[in-house]
């Protein structure tokens, strides 16, 4: 009776902790609530943590020892997650992000490895069970080493390279992969090398399936081995029958999935453009620099702040180069100061500005920036006809005239923000250093745009400066 009850009450907490879950993720399309959709989720999960402690009956065999195993891998993890977390700068988001994802993918292989084992032990195959445990072995692999090499290439730690002929290699593999599986399903007998050996050729196909990808197509990578991720945490609720688990590897890997097309749909390339025709950080991408020969006219703070003090709409399109400058408050306070005279301000967000979907709303949300200020690439093109300013902070390809103009162009075709439909465009820059997908950016070079140079941060508190003064 006392384990009916105990069962009874684990799979109720499973079940409200799914509804947090799904409740959380419907709170994150909202950015006014999307720190109260992490806390559900979060509460969610733990609510399945501590009633698996609890009710679970194989912990029974040995409490005391499963006991310290489980809390000391809780405390452990936790001390790591939380100094990450709080360490990390805005900039560096997307490597955590990736770097988290890896974990996840590594959690999902040790699950199909214990249990593997079990299966082994207990005498009898069922296929079923087996044909899970591989796929989340398989799956579960590919984004760990797949995850690691995108944060190491995000960290300027590993360059982009490709074997020669890595795309035979990569369908061979893959073939390998899929026919050991199938061999290992149906044999009838296990053996331990099968599997460890499944395990490497998968740990080899995520380090060669992400290696020779481009940074232009990072945020695309890292959002597809998200929804690996999710689905080889779902196979692991399908082989515990854990409801909680199996809901939340649903979500990841079907939002991952979603964010991985619009994210392909905004660039205007297929997902497999992406992974076989990787550009961006190529040596061939990088000698296009120069070609136009185009000469470059600058501005000064003050004849930037006249321009920006009596326009009647100003559009800022935030880049990475904001980012690495930590410049999200002293572009809000510009905002406010231009409000003041009267200056209609917005901001031109591109789907992937940055480094990850979502990179810039969240770092523009961190400055206050109210969220009606940030316009969608469509809802941005359409007013800048009547935008008398755009300010262009470091930002490269996604405002890039060659994405409609120049056919030969890695990036033709990707939708952009069109700043030169404005009547004026001031573009803060560092450097004349080409963007992810490592081409000359011909806006730069149009008689439209005036070059400020320098640290976005210190760049715009110059323009305050002139502008408080005009």
């Amino acid at each position: 009776m006392t384990e009916l009850l105990g069962n009874s009450i684990l799979e109720i907490c499973y079940i409200v902790a799914s509804v947090t879950f799904i409740m959380g993720l419907k709170m994150l399309s909202s950015p006014d609530k999307a720190r109260k959709g992490n806390l559900y989720a979060a509460y969610g999960m733990g609510l399945a943590i501590v009633a698996t402690i609890l009710f679970k009956e194989e912990l029974n065999s040995d409490k005391t020892l499963n006991y310290v195993l489980i809390l000391t891998g809780l405390l452990v993890g936790t001390l790591i997650g939380k100094r990450m977390a709080m360490k990390v700068k805005m900039t560096a988001m997307p490597q955590m992000v990736s770097f988290f994802n890896g974990m996840g993918g590594a959690c999902a292989a040790v699950i199909s490895i214990v249990e593997f084992d079990h299966v082994m032990h207990a005498g009898t195959v069922d296929k079923g069970m087996m044909i899970v445990i591989l796929l989340g072995l398989i799956i579960g692999s590919v984004s760990f080493a797949g995850s690691i090499i995108a944060y190491g290439k995000l960290e300027g730690k590993i360059n982009d390279k490709a074997l020669p002929g890595g795309q035979v290699i990569n369908i061979l593999l893959l073939l390998g992969i899929l026919g050991l599986a199938v061999f290992m399903a149906t044999a009838g007998v296990l053996n331990p090398m099968h599997l460890y050996l499944l395990l490497a050729l998968s740990l080899f196909y995520g380090v060669l399936l992400v290696m020779p990808i481009g940074g232009a197509d990072m945020p695309v990578v890292i959002s597809l081995l998200n929804s690996f991720t999710g689905m080889a945490a779902a196979f692991g609720g399908f082989l515990y029958s854990n409801q909680a688990m199996l809901t939340g590897g649903i979500l990841v890997g079907s939002a991952g999935t979603i964010l991985t097309v619009l994210m392909c749909k905004a660039m205007n390339r297929s997902l497999t453009n992406v992974i076989i025709g990787s550009f961006g950080g190529s040596a061939a991408a990088a000698g296009i620099v120069g070609e136009h020969g185009g000469t470059i006219k600058e501005i000064s703070p003050s004849d930037a702040a006249i321009l920006l003090a009596y326009a009647t709409r100003v559009s800022v399109v935030p880049g990475y180069g904001l980012a690495v400058a930590q410049a999200q408050h002293t572009v809000h306070n510009l905002e406010k100061i231009l409000e003041g005279k009267g200056v209609e301000f917005s901001y031109a967000v591109h789907p992937v500005a940055g480094r990850m979907p979502g990179h810039m709303n969240v770092l523009l949300a961190e400055a206050d920036v109210p969220y009606p200020k940030l316009l969608e690439m469509e809802e941005a093109n359409e007013q800048m006809a009547s935008t008398d300013v755009v300010l262009v902070i470091g930002a490269n390809d996604v405002v890039n005239p060659a994405a409609e103009s120049d056919p030969s162009s890695p990036i033709y075709g990707m939708p952009i923000i069109k700043v030169l439909d404005a009547k004026n465009v001031i573009v803060m820059k560092r450097s004349m250093g080409t963007g992810y997908a490592g081409i000359e950016n011909e806006l730069f070079f149009h008689d439209k745009t005036r070059m400020l140079f320098g640290d976005a941060k210190d760049s715009l508190e110059k323009l305050i400066a002139e502008v408080k003064d005009l």
